[in-house]
């Protein structure tokens, strides 16, 4: 498989569109008051937004390696591409936390003490909710997460070199498969629960994990739905046709709907009927 090339045209778009996500956050850093709350909030929603999306990436990769599936691994390497951006998801996320460690923002209003101290609901949850673990747990659940994603993408590209019989890469990329997937069951709602639900620790729902999972995961399809899209547009992926379209589409739909069942229930069932 021919490896994509950049064009001139193309990365002339996506250097004036950097351009002017950069200008924009320095604009929104200027024109924002003094705690600088919209820019931070900004920062975050994106750094959380395209860090799950590299997240559910590696999940589709693991599924389909443990399941015996086939039907991916025309376009797999869309999603290790995805998958290996978890390790810039890192260091966004990391900047977040450094702010919530030497206050550079307010976001959580956990993360002032004096509140913490007058609050018994923020006091309740402080053994989960603090600065020290918001840290640490990013630093070791989002470094263990680009660790499988290398795994993945390396074994991977190794066994496409590697003419083997019996199999032996294949194993072991299902060995970290079936690894990954109770890994990213657990520590995925730990870090939706502290990154987003905690913006309003007095808040809370069973469902929010599942509910902040699905959108990652519908966003993530069509992602590379319109990347597949594009590449055969550029003369790659002569092998995708429509069914590997379709199939990804089925996705798309069956989670959306999942999705609308759970923002349902969400909000009408627990929010709006308390």
């Amino acid at each position: 498989m021919n490896q994509y090339t950049l064009s001139s045209g193309h990365r002339n778009i996506l250097l004036g569109a950097m351009g002017i996500g950069v200008i924009s956050m320095i604009l929104t850093w200027m024109g924002d008051d003094s705690l600088h709350t919209r820019f931070w909030t900004n920062f975050l929603h994106n750094s959380v937004f395209f860090t799950m999306i590299s997240l559910t990436a590696a999940f589709f990769i693991a599924a389909c390696i443990t399941a015996y599936a086939g039907w991916h691994t025309t376009f797999k390497r869309v999603w290790e591409a995805y998958a290996s951006f978890l390790l810039v998801g890192l260091g966004l996320m990391l900047i977040v936390a450094l702010g919530v460690y030497f206050h550079w923002h307010h976001l959580y209003h956990w993360a002032d003490e004096a509140s913490v101290e007058a609050d018994p609901i923020l006091k309740g949850k402080s053994s989960f909710l603090n600065k020290n673990w918001y840290m640490f747990g990013t630093l070791i659940m989002v470094g263990v997460w680009a660790y499988f994603a290398h795994k993945f993408r390396s074994l991977s590209i190794e066994e496409d070199k590697e003419a083997d019989s019996t199999f032996k890469i294949h194993k072991t990329l299902r060995v970290y498969a079936a690894i990954f997937l109770p890994i990213f069951g657990f520590t995925s709602a730990a870090m939706i629960w502290q990154w987003i639900m905690s913006v309003d620790a007095h808040w809370y729902s069973t469902l929010f994990a599942w509910y902040s999972t699905a959108s990652a995961f519908i966003a993530m399809i069509a992602l590379t739905i319109l990347l597949i899209i594009f590449l055969k547009s550029c003369g790659y992926y002569a092998q995708v046709n429509a069914n590997h379209i379709h199939d990804l589409g089925k996705y798309l739909f069956a989670i959306s709907v999942f999705w609308t069942y759970l923002w349902f229930s969400q909000y009408m069932l627990i929010w709006y009927a308390n």
